[in-house]
């Protein structure tokens, strides 16, 4: 292993590293205790017909001042110049559909200021890419966090869902399915809207979509369902993701093989990405058709929402030629059959005219999802009439994309919902 993928494998794993900091303090355990009293929202009784957005319950998580909120961004290396109030945090357990279509529930996590105006806009902020249930925004507070508390600082209300099966949901996360991760989105923003208005601060319908990684590419397609009339209460106001890997045909899978994205998130996206698109597409029929041995044996079992980042690191091998089948290998250089299918199912969520604002935010030293992703989502924008912003970030990787460009979303959506 080089050097350089070294050092990715450390940066990848260093922010994990910090989990649970900041909601271990004495600040937020006393926020816990206070919020305990908060009675939790009944389900549908028997004979109800449940409905997707509909909140089974509201679970108090954390409650920070607006100090609180500053340690947390400093722990993360995030600027905190602009926090202005408190935050208070809730999980939400909601009705929404799978990937099949089939009933179940979700998680995600409510935030909400301490101050401002009564009535609150919304900021949809999905998560990117997760392997632990445990991350999820609703029960892990870390680095995900992050978009969730600046934009709850300066105001608005935040719903991040947890997408399926991360959080407290069941079953397996299908990674990578827009679709899926959309609707679970979009229910999220209905529980949150009856949430919001039983804690007090209910919601105009304005709504401010951003997201990173994974969560890029969700917020663009989130943001076109809303455009489209997904659900009448939202009103779509401004787009914003961060670093989403938007072409995966054209962009981010030849970076797989032409250094712009690094080993160790090859290995780790790919896998990942192989085994949850399995489960939707008909890409192997056994992992030994794919992954080599010992790989094929294990590396389904790696992505059960239990197992920790740092260990389906150390289980999986250093590069992709390792880990794939020749023949594979060669597929995926040529994709064919299931495996286009499943790139091109998830690969049009720029392929649409927004009506608001957009900026798409990257970093040019990106080497999980490379700034060619941008310029190709702005391309296909502007194919459509509508040109768009790229804020080039500079030299930062993946991780310090969403630290710098975070706290500029929240001051863009600022000036575009003309302040707070």
């Amino acid at each position: 292993m080089s050097d350089d993928t070294h050092k990715t494998q450390e940066k990848r794993m260093s922010w994990r590293t910090r989990r649970g900091i900041a909601g271990a303090s004495a600040l937020a355990l006393a926020g816990l205790t206070a919020l305990t009293s908060l009675a939790v929202a009944p389900a549908a009784s028997a004979g109800e017909q449940s409905r997707r957005g509909d909140l089974v319950s509201v679970t108090p998580v954390v409650r920070h001042d607006a100090a609180g909120i500053r340690a947390f961004l400093a722990q993360q290396d995030v600027a905190a110049d602009g926090v202005r109030y408190g935050v208070r945090a809730y999980r939400l357990t909601y009705r929404t559909v799978d990937a099949y279509g089939k009933p179940t529930t979700a998680t995600g996590l409510l935030s909400l200021p301490t101050g401002g105006g009564h009535r609150l806009d919304l900021v949809s902020d999905t998560h990117g890419t997760m392997v632990n249930r445990g991350y999820a925004p609703s029960v892990g507070e870390d680095f995900g966090r992050i978009p969730s508390y600046l934009n709850a600082t300066a105001g608005r209300a935040v719903a991040a869902p947890d997408y399926l099966g991360l959080g407290k949901g069941p079953g397996r996360h299908p990674y990578m399915d827009t679709r899926s991760s959309v609707t679970a989105s979009v229910d999220m923003l209905r529980a949150a809207r009856t949430a919001a208005r039983e804690l007090g601060r209910p919601l105009t319908g304005d709504v401010y979509a951003t997201g990173f990684s994974q969560g890029g590419q969700v917020a663009m397609a989130l943001g076109q369902a809303l455009q489209d009339g997904a659900d009448r209460h939202f009103r779509l106001k401004a787009l914003a993701p961060v670093s989403g890997p938007y072409d995966l045909e054209g962009q981010e899978f030849p970076a797989l093989f032409d250094g712009r994205v690094n080993d160790t998130s090859s290995v780790f996206y790919i896998s990942y990405w192989l085994v949850a698109q399995n489960r939707l597409h008909a890409i192997y029929k056994n992992p030994a058709e794919a992954f080599r041995a010992p790989y094929a044996s294990r590396v389904e079992s790696l992505y059960d929402g239990k197992h920790q980042e740092e260990d389906i690191f150390k289980a999986l091998p250093p590069t992709l030629k390792d880990m794939l089948t020749p023949a594979f290998y060669d597929r995926l250089r040529h994709p064919t059959g299931g495996l286009l299918a499943a790139m091109r199912e998830n690969d049009h969520t720029c392929d649409w005219k927004p009506e608001v604002p957009v900026r798409l935010y990257a970093g040019a030293a990106d080497t999980d999802a490379p700034i060619g992703n941008a310029r190709s989502c702005a391309a296909r924008l502007a194919g459509h009439g509508k040109r768009v912003l790229v804020v080039n970030q500079g030299d930062v990787d993946h991780f310090g994309s969403l630290r710098v460009s975070a706290p500029q979303v929240v001051r863009w959506f600022d000036t575009v919902g003309g302040g707070r």
